[in-house]
């Protein structure tokens, strides 16, 4: 497999879960990592794992609903390794758990959750595509799900605003198609995350390891995917690599 070697991946939320996942990932492709999360101490545990494994990581404690930690972080990245390869906007919240009924959704809360996991990706990508389309190569990947795809009912905000990414994912990637930057969303699937045991307290079958699911990823930042845009992806059912 294509190595991601130096290049410099970006990753919202990658303090647990699969932003943890990820960074551990691509930390063993040889990458050199920018991540970001709202937990310190959780932030820095991830950091001090992918370094072990031979990654340069800056890490830096923002909340990418925030447009000024947005600003800073993206600043110091491109500060540090002059340029930001490849982008995974993976930071998301759940919303109230259990999840009410959308005629029983407090407002503040809804407008929350759009604001972190629809709003969130569109700024943070904003501010990371002048230096992609200045050198005109890249990849933007957002992190979607079954819920942003078929409406659930129960699913709420969190639903609602993976439909967002969704569309959000399209139109830049239309927007997109006459430069060398790519911009495509992946479904992971159910996974063994905190959050899924927030979404579902009662499940009763059995979930995916976020790790096993980075594949698909590593595919969408590397030169293989050249050419590959505006495409949905269903990490469960990307073939997996033995590393």
């Amino acid at each position: 497999m294509e190595q991601n070697n130096r290049k410099v991946v970006m990753i919202t939320g990658a303090s647990k879960g699969l932003g943890k996942a990820l960074a551990l990932a691509f930390a063993k492709e040889g990458a050199r990592l920018a991540i970001c999360a709202r937990g310190v101490e959780d932030l820095e545990k991830v950091k001090a794992d992918a370094e072990a494994l031979g990654s340069e990581v800056l890490a830096v404690t923002a909340n990418v609903a925030v447009p000024r930690d947005v600003e800073r972080f993206v600043a110091l990245a491109e500060e540090a390794y002059g340029k930001i390869d490849v982008l995974v906007n993976n930071a998301s919240m759940l919303g109230p758990s259990p999840m009410p009924m959308l005629l029983d959704y407090p407002e503040e809360d809804f407008a929350e959750v759009i604001r972190v996991n629809a709003v969130s990706p569109f700024i943070v990508t904003r501010r990371v595509l002048p230096g992609m389309l200045q050198r005109n190569e890249g990849s933007v990947i957002n992190v979607t799900s079954e819920a942003g795809h078929v409406g659930y009912a129960g699913w709420g905000a969190y639903g609602i605003s993976k439909f967002a990414v969704e569309g959000l994912t399209e139109t830049w990637a239309d927007e997109l198609s006459d430069t060398n930057i790519r911009v495509n969303m992946v479904d992971p699937g159910e996974m063994d995350t905190g959050m899924h045991a927030l979404a579902v307290p009662d499940c009763d079958y059995e979930l995916a390891d976020p790790n096993d699911v980075v594949d698909v990823f590593l595919y969408l930042a590397s030169e293989r995917s050249k050419g590959v845009n505006g495409q949905r992806f269903e990490a469960q059912k990307f073939p997996r690599v033995d590393r």
